[in-house]
């Protein structure tokens, strides 16, 4: 491997000093040495370009944005690293998916995430978010207030979006099934830490409890997809949920080809990409909102600023796509606390042809790793006040905040970028319009500072918010 002097090698030989600090932080800036505390470490005493051991796996840190820029776009010289069968119950889906494979689903799941499509999916956001503001006002005291924990709430509210826009009229179905998988996360993450050979086979009573979920799930799964796949071959009316956008994608595909099915997905393959849906969207868009509650609760000027433009282009009325897609303070907003907390503090990848990156020749079997928090914190690009909350970074958009440098990439970048970003932006802007309209609110005393890895970046403690009725 070619590198230049300033790199720098590091042995893991602690795992544990890879883990984040689980205590409650006093200051909500530079929290990066608390989640990514050994990468910190590293980049710190070693220098941004370095590279340590993964057992046998050397693996190079990535921070300089043209280099950035071309692991992103060569998509041809790098591949996601294999993942571990525990984290395969979970599904693969697209974002796992290489080659032409990948090309395939890509090509049939696209239509789905078109701006078109989203709109259509409008009056489910609203509706699901309407329905948690009505718990939240069934618990206010007579003086007009109450103090919760909104994590749990976020989480059920994005559930309930997922399910419902995923699944139509088989959202209760969906429901259950996001349950499970919500049992079965909570399984692997127990286990994500072994690395005993061959564990996996071992029938104790969490693995056999593990694979029953797996196999309720894509049963459950496989029972909506071929109802589903009747009632459109019987000519009814198509369900403008992802579901039925899906199939009705790949049936088109398969009708182009003539009816040459190697160019579409199996069954199994839809179910997989079903369980795709459910994570990414439900985990992305639930760490996305109640990391901006929690930091308009602490920076109260930008939550009213906030709040005037809500006002402004809404009034008291529901919101819609068109006034969703004009909210350039919320957008700013919702920019600056994907800087600050990514859902996904890492990104990394595996390199399958010898590759290029700068002055750096790297052969394949090295891994790279984009250091994402490190990255969107870096002060050589974001300047003094990179680690503090300050949405107007971006009032003139991504590129202007970002000198045009590839360093704010919270879904990716490049031809693979996430296929539902647009999905994510969309019902985040909902739910913190209705919530703008209808509450003020304040970090309780109760709150305390901790986020923490889960699959996304969660807040340890919960999220205590003291809630005021407009």
């Amino acid at each position: 491997m070619e590198l230049p002097p300033t790199i720098a090698t590091c042995f893991l030989m602690n795992a544990s000093k890879s883990q984040q600090s689980t205590s409650s932080l006093s200051d909500d800036k530079n929290v990066a040495p608390h989640i990514v505390t050994f990468n910190h470490h590293i980049v710190n005493k070693f220098g941004k370009n370095s590279f340590l051991w993964e057992g046998p796996t050397p693996k190079v840190i990535i921070t300089d944005p043209e280099q950035i820029k071309e692991v992103f776009n060569k998509i041809q010289d790098f591949e996601k690293p294999k993942l571990s069968p525990i984290i395969n119950l979970l599904g693969t889906g697209l974002a796992n998916l290489q080659g032409e494979k990948w090309r395939i689903h890509r090509k049939i799941i696209d239509p789905a995430f078109h701006f078109e499509k989203l709109k259509v999916m409008i009056p489910t956001f609203y509706k699901c978010c309407e329905e948690m503001v009505s718990k939240w006002e069934g618990m206010l005291s007579s003086d007009n207030k109450c103090e919760i924990d909104v994590w749990p709430f976020l989480q059920n509210l994005t559930c309930d979006i997922i399910s419902r826009t995923a699944f139509g009229s088989s959202y209760e179905e969906g429901k259950r099934i996001f349950e499970l998988l919500k049992e079965q996360a909570g399984l692997i993450m127990k286990l994500r830490n072994v690395y005993i050979p061959g564990w996996w086979l071992l029938p104790t009573t969490t693995h056999r409890r593990m694979k029953e979920i797996d196999t309720d799930i894509r049963a459950s799964l496989k029972g909506i997809i071929n109802k589903r796949e009747k009632s459109i071959k019987a000519g009814e009316v198509l369900h403008h949920d992802l579901l039925g956008m899906l199939l009705e994608s790949n049936r088109m595909e398969i009708h182009e080809h003539g009816n040459n099915k190697t160019v579409a997905m199996t069954c199994q393959e839809v179910i997989e990409e079903c369980n795709a849906f459910y994570l990414a969207g439900q985990e992305t868009t639930s760490t996305l909102l109640v990391w901006t509650m929690i930091l308009l609760s602490r920076y109260p000027d930008w939550q009213a600023h906030a709040r005037e433009e809500v006002l402004h282009v809404f009034g008291n009325q529901k919101p819609d796509y068109d006034g969703l897609s004009h909210l350039k303070i919320v957008t700013m907003i919702l920019y600056e606390v994907l800087r600050l907390y990514p859902p996904a503090v890492y990104f990394n990848q595996a390199i399958k042809n010898d590759v290029e990156l700068g002055n750096v020749s790297l052969p394949k079997g090295v891994q790279v790793s984009l250091p994402i928090l490190l990255i969107h914190q870096d002060h050589d690009i974001w300047g003094d006040d990179a680690t503090e909350f300050k949405p107007e970074r971006f009032a003139e958009g991504v590129a202007k905040a970002t000198k045009g440098q590839v360093s704010f990439f919270p879904f990716g970048r490049g031809p693979r970028v996430c296929i539902g970003q647009n999905f994510a932006l969309l019902e985040a802007k909902m739910v913190l319009s209705l919530l703008l309209q209808k509450f003020s609110f304040e970090l309780s005393p109760a709150y305390a500072h901790a986020p923490t890895i889960v699959f996304t970046l969660n807040p340890k403690f919960g999220a205590h918010i003291i809630l005021h009725k407009l």
